[in-house]
Protein backbone atom coordinates (compact mmCIF):
# COMPACT_ATOMS: atom_id res chain seq x y z
CA UNK A 1 0.00 0.00 0.00
CA UNK A 2 2.76 2.45 0.96
CA UNK A 3 4.68 1.65 -2.21
CA UNK A 4 1.65 2.33 -4.41
CA UNK A 5 0.80 5.62 -2.70
CA UNK A 6 4.38 6.84 -2.72
CA UNK A 7 4.73 6.08 -6.42
CA UNK A 8 1.83 8.54 -6.83
CA UNK A 9 3.58 11.04 -4.54
CA UNK A 10 6.66 10.88 -6.78
CA UNK A 11 4.42 11.86 -9.71
CA UNK A 12 2.91 14.70 -7.67
CA UNK A 13 6.27 16.14 -6.60
CA UNK A 14 7.74 15.91 -10.11
CA UNK A 15 4.72 17.40 -11.89
CA UNK A 16 4.13 20.17 -9.34
CA UNK A 17 7.79 21.16 -9.59
CA UNK A 18 7.47 21.30 -13.39
CA UNK A 19 4.25 23.33 -13.22
CA UNK A 20 5.85 25.79 -10.79
CA UNK A 21 8.77 26.32 -13.17
CA UNK A 22 6.37 27.54 -15.87
CA UNK A 23 4.98 30.44 -13.83
CA UNK A 24 6.09 33.93 -14.78
CA UNK A 25 6.65 36.35 -11.89
CA UNK A 26 3.94 38.71 -13.17
CA UNK A 27 1.25 36.05 -12.66
CA UNK A 28 1.70 35.25 -8.96
CA UNK A 29 -1.00 37.82 -8.08
CA UNK A 30 -3.58 36.20 -10.38
CA UNK A 31 -6.86 35.98 -8.48
CA UNK A 32 -9.66 34.19 -10.38
CA UNK A 33 -12.39 35.26 -7.95
CA UNK A 34 -12.68 37.24 -4.76
CA UNK A 35 -13.38 34.13 -2.69
CA UNK A 36 -10.40 32.16 -4.06
CA UNK A 37 -6.68 32.18 -3.37
CA UNK A 38 -4.20 34.00 -5.57
CA UNK A 39 -1.89 31.82 -7.63
CA UNK A 40 0.91 32.41 -5.10
CA UNK A 41 -1.33 31.61 -2.13
CA UNK A 42 -2.45 28.41 -3.84
CA UNK A 43 1.16 27.51 -4.72
CA UNK A 44 2.21 27.97 -1.09
CA UNK A 45 -0.66 25.85 0.16
CA UNK A 46 0.11 23.16 -2.42
CA UNK A 47 3.82 22.86 -1.68
CA UNK A 48 3.25 22.89 2.08
CA UNK A 49 0.91 19.88 2.02
CA UNK A 50 3.54 17.26 2.87
CA UNK A 51 4.95 19.24 5.81
CA UNK A 52 1.61 20.53 7.10
CA UNK A 53 -0.28 17.27 6.73
CA UNK A 54 2.61 15.52 8.46
CA UNK A 55 2.48 18.02 11.35
CA UNK A 56 -1.28 17.59 11.67
CA UNK A 57 -0.94 13.82 11.62
CA UNK A 58 1.67 14.11 14.36
CA UNK A 59 -0.97 15.84 16.50
CA UNK A 60 0.68 19.26 16.49
CA UNK A 61 -1.46 22.04 17.91
CA UNK A 62 -3.24 24.54 15.69
CA UNK A 63 -0.76 27.22 16.75
CA UNK A 64 2.21 25.00 15.86
CA UNK A 65 0.70 24.24 12.45
CA UNK A 66 0.01 27.94 11.74
CA UNK A 67 3.57 28.85 12.76
CA UNK A 68 4.94 26.19 10.41
CA UNK A 69 2.79 27.53 7.56
CA UNK A 70 4.24 31.00 8.15
CA UNK A 71 7.81 29.65 8.27
CA UNK A 72 7.36 27.77 5.00
CA UNK A 73 5.66 30.62 3.10
CA UNK A 74 7.77 31.82 0.19
CA UNK A 75 7.51 33.70 -3.08
CA UNK A 76 9.65 32.19 -5.83
CA UNK A 77 9.16 29.06 -7.91
CA UNK A 78 12.55 27.65 -6.86
CA UNK A 79 11.85 28.20 -3.17
CA UNK A 80 8.35 26.75 -3.53
CA UNK A 81 9.77 23.61 -5.16
CA UNK A 82 12.33 23.34 -2.35
CA UNK A 83 9.59 23.53 0.31
CA UNK A 84 7.73 20.76 -1.51
CA UNK A 85 10.76 18.48 -1.86
CA UNK A 86 12.00 18.94 1.72
CA UNK A 87 8.52 18.43 3.16
CA UNK A 88 8.04 15.34 1.05
CA UNK A 89 11.31 13.78 2.24
CA UNK A 90 10.33 14.23 5.90
CA UNK A 91 6.80 13.03 5.23
CA UNK A 92 7.96 9.93 3.34
CA UNK A 93 10.70 9.24 5.90
CA UNK A 94 8.12 9.04 8.65
CA UNK A 95 5.91 6.59 6.78
CA UNK A 96 8.89 4.50 5.70
CA UNK A 97 9.91 4.20 9.36
CA UNK A 98 6.57 2.72 10.41
CA UNK A 99 6.16 -0.98 10.89
CA UNK A 100 3.34 -2.57 8.94
CA UNK A 101 1.36 -2.89 12.14
CA UNK A 102 1.80 0.79 13.06
CA UNK A 103 0.95 1.85 9.52
CA UNK A 104 -2.40 0.08 9.71
CA UNK A 105 -3.20 0.43 13.43
CA UNK A 106 -1.51 3.50 14.96
CA UNK A 107 -4.08 6.26 15.42
CA UNK A 108 -3.51 9.99 15.63
CA UNK A 109 -6.05 12.75 16.05
CA UNK A 110 -5.73 16.26 14.58
CA UNK A 111 -6.43 19.45 16.50
CA UNK A 112 -9.53 20.17 14.44
CA UNK A 113 -11.39 16.96 15.35
CA UNK A 114 -14.14 17.32 17.95
CA UNK A 115 -13.32 15.87 21.35
CA UNK A 116 -15.70 12.93 20.85
CA UNK A 117 -14.24 12.02 17.42
CA UNK A 118 -11.72 9.25 17.01
CA UNK A 119 -8.50 9.81 15.10
CA UNK A 120 -7.34 8.07 11.94
CA UNK A 121 -4.87 5.31 11.28
CA UNK A 122 -1.63 6.23 9.55
CA UNK A 123 -2.76 4.51 6.34
CA UNK A 124 -5.86 6.72 6.37
CA UNK A 125 -3.70 9.85 6.88
CA UNK A 126 -1.43 8.90 3.99
CA UNK A 127 -4.42 8.27 1.73
CA UNK A 128 -6.04 11.56 2.75
CA UNK A 129 -2.81 13.50 2.15
CA UNK A 130 -2.45 11.89 -1.27
CA UNK A 131 -5.90 13.02 -2.34
CA UNK A 132 -5.23 16.45 -0.81
CA UNK A 133 -2.11 17.12 -2.88
CA UNK A 134 -3.71 15.93 -6.12
CA UNK A 135 -6.80 18.05 -5.50
CA UNK A 136 -4.73 21.22 -5.20
CA UNK A 137 -2.42 20.22 -8.06
CA UNK A 138 -5.58 20.13 -10.21
CA UNK A 139 -6.54 23.62 -9.03
CA UNK A 140 -3.05 24.92 -9.79
CA UNK A 141 -3.18 23.36 -13.26
CA UNK A 142 -6.55 25.04 -13.90
CA UNK A 143 -5.21 28.43 -12.79
CA UNK A 144 -2.39 28.05 -15.31
CA UNK A 145 -4.88 27.09 -18.03
CA UNK A 146 -6.98 30.17 -17.20
CA UNK A 147 -3.86 32.33 -17.50
CA UNK A 148 -3.17 30.94 -20.97
CA UNK A 149 -0.14 28.81 -20.14
CA UNK A 150 0.69 25.95 -22.50
CA UNK A 151 -0.20 23.10 -20.15
CA UNK A 152 -1.93 19.86 -20.97
CA UNK A 153 -2.49 16.36 -19.60
CA UNK A 154 1.15 15.46 -20.29
CA UNK A 155 2.12 17.95 -17.56
CA UNK A 156 0.25 15.76 -15.08
CA UNK A 157 1.97 12.42 -15.74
Amino acid sequence: MKEVLFSEWEVAVRTITNLLSKVQEKDWDYHPRENMRTLLELANHLVQIPAIDFAIGQEKSEQEVRELENQLHTGSALELADVLKKGYQEFKGYYDSLSERDFFEKISKPFYFAEDMQGHTQVKWLTESTTHIFHHRGQFFNYLKELGYEVNMFDLY
